[in-house]
């Protein structure tokens, strides 16, 4: 007998959280890839995915956030050595939580 009862379906794929990661990770081609990460991050529902991937959807939203906001800043800042270097150290900062979080979600860790 087939029931008629809806259940929420969690997912456990994790391949947007791979294909996230990569877009991330490719931010040198003039921050594009980690704005489309940021858009597709922003559309996900944290009750259709697993808590493994919902930690990491979580970590991208708020690493990618932060990387736009100390660019801004950066940006904003009226001496330029010091806007080279909160540049840089943005970019090196933004670097690590995608490397972390990758191997991460490989490991199959929450953030």
């Amino acid at each position: 007998m087939v029931s008629t009862t809806s259940q929420p379906v969690v997912l456990d794929d994790h391949s947007l959280g791979h294909l996230l990661y990569a877009l991330m990770s490719a931010f040198p081609l003039l921050l594009l890839p980690p704005l489309f990460a940021l858009m597709i991050s922003l559309g996900q529902k944290g009750d259709k995915m697993s808590s493994l991937l919902y930690s990491h959807i979580r970590w991208q939203r708020w690493s990618i956030i932060s990387l736009f906001s100390l660019l801004l800043l950066a940006y904003l800042v009226p001496q330029g050595w010091m806007a080279v270097s909160l540049s840089l150290l943005a970019l090196l900062w933004f670097c690590h939580r995608t490397i972390k979080g990758w191997m991460n979600l490989v490991d199959g860790l929450a953030i």
